[in-house]
């Protein structure tokens, strides 16, 4: 599928809870994949370049150092990331950069209910936050089912219904809406 057809899914179940240092976006979505197949596509290097908004330097299945390389057009950036927990393949949990992500899967009849967790320091980035992992969720769950879609990332993602998914994000959340991030 070409980037030109797709459409994102509709908006998924969302909730913003206050941390001590931020702001937790949590963000339930259903795959139709394994839990043994998601987990391979958030920690092998090779399956998170085809969907996620960074590439990484090795496996995110263990614990220890990483480098997540956001890529945005022709501008790369290097972020340093710890991953915290690796439990295959029910929970990875990682730092990037000033972020905390944590992934949680559960086995379901049809697949795998995946939960996001990811703590921001600004609660007016949570909507778009949510509105970027949409899209990676979307592209990710087309890879995994053998149609291939290019990665979504960065400012090319305003083409693909970025905008309509922040807002949509910032009124489930009664979050006011700052609009696009500036790059």
């Amino acid at each position: 599928m070409s980037p030109q057809q797709f459409e994102p899914s509709p908006p998924c179940d969302v909730d913003c809870a206050a941390e001590s240092g931020g702001w937790t976006l949590v963000m339930v979505r259903e795959l139709r994949h394994s839990p043994r197949k998601v987990w391979a596509a958030l920690t092998d290097p090779e399956q998170l370049a085809a969907w996620a908004p960074y590439t990484a330097d090795r496996d995110l299945g263990s614990t220890g150092a990483a480098t997540l390389t956001m890529i945005d057009g022709e501008t790369p950036q290097d972020l340093a990331s710890t991953v915290r927990r690796a439990e295959p393949p029910w929970l990875l949990e990682y730092v990037w950069g000033t972020d905390l992500l944590r992934w949680e899967l559960a086995e379901t009849a049809t697949g795998t209910r995946l939960t996001l967790r990811h703590t921001v320091e600004d609660r007016e980035w949570v909507p778009k936050v949510a509105a970027g992992w949409h899209l990676c969720l979307d592209v990710a769950e087309h890879v995994l089912a053998g149609e291939p879609v290019e990665p979504i990332r960065g400012a090319g993602a305003l083409d693909h219904g970025w905008g309509r998914l922040n807002d949509a994000y910032a009124e489930k959340l009664g979050i006011p809406n700052t609009g696009a991030p500036e790059l």
